[in-house]
């Protein structure tokens, strides 16, 4: 098996011999080390030859038992000055293979050599752009978040101001936010959320562990439930009769998100082309692309279905009815700042007496001032 190639470089040998004395000096484990060095020059071979089998062994031993070890650049700097005056280096390392010290004395090296050349020395010049020319560029950079660092430069110009496409790059690129490639989800919903319904289904069981389908519409800007349909089984024609009963003018909204269930069929997409929505289906397996239905599907769950022993058909659709009025009417959100979808101004007189009234048995209670 070839051996590898121990470092030939005299020069980069003595630099980096010199490195690691320097930095044992001004730690204490090296100045330990240096010690330890100089006892060792009066000891006998046979002692020495013994105490590195103990050592030895106790290496072979942390080797089984240790995780990777991390080391200094201290130690680096002592491991790669022994390996140069030690022939058998590469059979002495136990805790790092021979690549990695020959990779430490490269960089070390390239280092001691880059210090001392004249690319390695930083010259400082005074900034050529003045502060007020900074900080316009910021300003107009903030003020006008369509315009690139040409179109900054031409403005510049206009006022006398003569300046690198560079430059405005440079001052403009903190001054704010990194414009992204296309509108997020977020900007499109605050811009058209106002325009944009939601649908889907939401099985359920009753006493006697029967299916029964749920099917919701939701507004997305007020968080408004707009329909709400009970089957036993669902079908493109119910699905489509149940957005016919949800636009009784003939206006629908502009987008109409779903998902790719089956029970959204032909039918169904061409009631919603017929009142002037766009059905957009969700990605595959992406249902937080319709997020706010699948938050109203969860409270369902939470706050009414797992607290309520349904019957049958009729009885779920009365509870959720009621369920529907709650969460329209009573009901804070978050996500709308803790409002009411169909929200109420506050009273202006704080003073009233606070009446409640329970929902669903108990279960919740509205609160309201007595006129």
């Amino acid at each position: 098996m070839p051996q590898t190639p121990r470092p030939r470089s005299w020069p980069r040998a003595a630099l980096t011999l010199v490195q690691a004395v320097l930095a044992a000096l001004v730690d204490r484990d090296g100045r330990r080390q240096l010690r330890g060095v100089a006892h060792d020059t009066l000891r006998s071979r046979a002692g020495l030859v013994a105490e590195n089998a103990l050592l030895r062994q106790q290496l072979l031993v942390l080797h089984r038992q240790v995780a990777r070890p991390q080391f200094t650049p201290a130690d680096r700097g002592w491991m790669v000055a022994a390996a140069w005056v030690t022939r058998t280096w590469h059979e002495a390392l136990l805790i790092v293979q021979p690549a990695t010290l020959l990779r430490w004395h490269r960089e070390m090296s390239r280092r001691g050599w880059w210090r001392t050349s004249t690319s390695g020395r930083k010259e400082t010049a005074a900034p050529t752009t003045s502060p007020d020319t900074i900080e316009l560029i910021r300003r107009m950079a903030r003020a006008n978040r369509l315009w690139g660092a040409e179109r900054i430069r031409g403005e510049l110009l206009k006022l006398g101001l003569r300046v690198s496409k560079r430059t405005v790059q440079k001052y403009m690129r903190g001054a704010r936010p990194r414009r992204p490639s296309s509108p997020r989800w977020g900007t499109f919903l605050r811009e058209h959320g106002g325009e944009i319904w939601a649908c889907d289904f939401l099985q359920l069981y009753d006493a006697w562990f029967r299916p029964i389908f749920a099917f919701f519409l939701v507004h997305h800007a007020t968080r408004r439930v707009i329909q709400v349909g009970v089957t036993r089984s669902p079908s493109d024609a119910w699905v489509a009769q149940q957005l016919r009963n949800a636009t009784p003018n003939g206006q629908g909204p502009r987008f109409l998100l779903r998902d790719r269930d089956c029970k959204f069929g032909q039918v169904f997409d061409r009631v919603a082309s017929g009142v002037g929505a766009r059905v957009i289906r969700i990605p595959v397996r992406a249902p937080t692309a319709n997020a706010i239905c699948e938050r109203f599907l969860g409270s369902i769950r939470r706050e009414c279905r797992d607290h309520v022993l349904v019957l049958g058909e009729r009885h779920l659709a009365r509870v959720l009815a009621e369920y529907t009025a709650y969460f329209n009417a009573e009901r804070p959100h978050q996500g709308l700042r803790q409002k009411v979808p169909v929200g109420n101004d506050p009273p202006a007189n704080t003073n009233g007496r606070v009446v409640e009234t329970p929902v669903l048995g108990g279960l919740h209670h509205a609160y309201r001032r007595a006129a």
